[in-house]
């Protein structure tokens, strides 16, 4: 009697655990069976596109190529990145997908989109490595890292650029976007141009790069659909927030653009709430302002020629952030203003979005569904 009681008592918990590790199973099997679907699918997608894909590599060659990971480079939303080399000597920048954020699609997105570019403005794309969950980007290895720590030196101990140098790089990146909207058989839009997204090589040449959350666009088409907004805040076009201000096409990244050229142009994050006037706060609202009044910028031990640079920048600047996309003009359009002359320059309408009460927050990388958060 007392042994069955026992046996009952003790079978109590034998179930409930025997009850939970089912349940455990069975979401378990469900979470293998989405990741296997997933690599399935981008296997099945590599195959078919093996003529022009670029060279695929193994995880232990990725792993002989960066020395076990030793040399990290840096980090980014969807994971790190580490210098490597490859067996004849050439020098390799290697970024592991360790965020699950880094979708399959956007995984692809990457891989198609830089393996069929060739530009001397966007960044190769030599290799790649996608084995199991282990997936890996193989690109040229850009020395001088990527513009932001040259924009903002302060916040990176990096080296500032001089005005000439500043203006090849802006007619680098601008050359480089227009051959992805204009250059490919298909539009290319990359939905996220950003300092950080523009590696220097040796000689400071730019490379547009990242390319997780680009999507082609037939060139026919006037604008595109997306279904969640793409981008890093502070750079993101207004109609990619709400269509109210438009739609969605090249031109929002042409607004991107305009507030990395006003970034370069003040050497600052174009919303700074720490500023010491609170005017200078939002830096386009600023410079509008000054510019407009036939003030100078306050630069500091600058000649005559490059005055003019910095305020060429600013005008352009303005021009690519006016708050309709169709007030915009197309990068093509701006690569003609980049090397025209200054005198041949308008002076833009006031952008919408020109007080500081409208920025909250910079540099958070975001893919909502429904808004900037």
């Amino acid at each position: 009697m007392v042994t069955v009681r026992y046996g009952f008592l003790a079978g109590m918990p034998v179930l409930v655990i025997s009850n939970s590790a089912t349940y455990l199973e069975s979401n378990f099997l469900v979470s293998r069976r989405t990741t296997l679907k997933t690599i399935d699918n981008i296997e099945k997608f590599l195959r078919n596109q093996q003529s022009w894909m670029p060279k695929r590599y193994s995880y232990p060659q990725i792993i002989a190529m960066t020395n076990h990971f030793t040399h990290k480079l840096g980090q980014g939303g969807f994971g790190s990145v580490y210098k490597g080399q490859l067996q004849t000597g050439g020098l390799i920048a290697v970024k592991m997908l360790e965020n699950s954020k880094f979708s399959a699609e956007e995984f692809i997105n990457e891989v198609s989109t830089i393996g069929r570019i060739h530009h001397v403005n966007v960044v190769q794309l030599l290799g790649f490595c996608s084995e199991g969950s282990k997936r890996a980007l193989v690109y040229e290895y850009m020395p001088n890292g990527s513009l932001d720590r040259h924009v903002f030196p302060k916040e990176s101990r990096g080296q500032s650029l001089c005005w000439e140098k500043l203006h090849e790089v802006a007619l680098g990146t601008a050359r480089g976007i227009e051959y992805l909207h204009n250059g490919c058989d298909v539009c290319i839009l990359h939905f996220d141009i950003k300092p950080h997204n523009i590696l220097l090589d040796h000689n400071f040449i730019p490379k547009v790069s990242d390319f997780g959350l680009a999507k082609f666009h037939p060139k026919e088409n006037d604008f595109v659909s997306i279904s969640a907004t793409r981008g890093t805040i502070g750079y993101i076009a207004p109609e990619l927030i709400s269509r109210n201000f438009g739609t969605v096409s090249c031109k929002s990244d042409v607004y991107g653009f305009g507030m990395v050229l006003l970034e370069m142009a003040g050497g600052r994050r174009n919303s700074n709430m720490n500023a010491t006037r609170s005017s200078k706060a939002y830096f386009p609202s600023w410079v509008y302002d000054q510019l407009n009044k036939g003030g100078d910028l306050e630069l500091q031990n600058v000649t005559e020629i490059e005055s003019m640079i910095a305020r060429k920048l600013c005008m352009i600047g303005l021009w690519c952030i006016q708050v309709k996309a169709a007030d915009r003009p197309s990068m093509t359009k701006v690569l003609e203003m980049l090397e025209g002359s200054i005198d041949d320059l308008q002076m833009p309408p006031r952008p919408f979005f020109s007080s500081s009460r409208h920025i909250s927050g910079t540099g958070r990388e975001i893919e909502s569904d429904s808004s900037a958060e």
